[in-house]
């Protein structure tokens, strides 16, 4: 996305300050907590940084930031998709239910990109638009995977995860299930990530708004160059006779 824009006051708010520091060295870190330390109006720039994922309440941290924002300030966040880690998800899943007769929550759930998008508008945005970014990686095992999602903060914290110790023949058969199913040409499993980016305004009267419906001057079929058929016309290809 190409913003023509200078922000004079950008806010950074993720779990990664140090990082996003070096990054963004003229923002304001702020921690990703329940509550965000902003004031209303206080940043023109506000990127929450793969933290939404992790939030209780997504709503309120969209909130939050929107009330941060001054009028027309921009809001940029980065999240993880719904299709994200698909493959390890169906590989846990089968090898459960092979090895222990059941299943239970091993990978968190993920947002999808149309009910983020309807969180946005829920949080008041203005012209709010949702893209998805797929990116697909490779490891040389399932485990590997696991490693690096451990490294990156991103290990299973659900509530309502199992608690016993996990008997090792699941991730085995796991691992197994994994390679049969999402092997790359090199001998390798690949792993999907979805990274899911929201942009939106805080609204301000300067900018575009909607028409009322009804009161558009300029008929479609005009504007495309193009013959418009009416639905009882038989005397056009797909015309309908008209019913007595």
């Amino acid at each position: 996305m190409m913003v023509n824009r200078t922000f004079t006051d950008p806010v950074v708010v993720s779990g990664f300050p140090d990082l996003w520091g070096e990054l963004m060295p003229s923002a304001r870190q702020v921690t990703d907590g329940e509550v965000l330390g902003l004031e209303t109006g206080s940043c023109d720039l506000l990127v929450h940084a793969m933290a939404l994922h992790w939030a209780d309440d997504p709503v309120g941290q969209l909130a939050q930031a929107r009330h941060a924002l001054r009028p027309d300030g921009l809001f940029i966040g980065f999240s993880f998709g719904g299709e994200t880690l698909t493959e390890l998800r169906h590989a846990l899943a089968a090898a459960e239910t092979e090895v222990m007769g059941g299943l239970s929550p091993r990978v968190a759930p993920m947002g999808e990109i149309r009910d983020m998008g309807s969180l946005m508008q829920r949080a008041g945005f203005a012209l709010p638009v949702a893209d998805s970014l797929p990116l697909n990686a490779s490891y040389e095992t399932m485990f590997h995977l696991m490693r690096d999602l451990r490294a990156m903060g991103e290990s299973n914290v659900l509530a309502t995860r199992h608690r016993a110790p996990t008997p090792r023949q699941l991730f085995l058969r796991a691992a197994e299930e994994y390679a049969r199913t999402h092997s790359t040409e090199d001998g390798r499993v690949g792993a999907t990530f979805e990274i899911l980016v929201l942009t939106g305004w805080a609204p301000d009267a300067s900018q575009p708004q909607p028409l009322r419906p009804g009161s558009a001057t300029t008929r479609l079929a005009d504007a495309l160059g193009s013959q418009e058929i009416g639905l009882n016309d038989p005397a056009q290809p797909g015309g309908m006779p008209k019913k007595d």
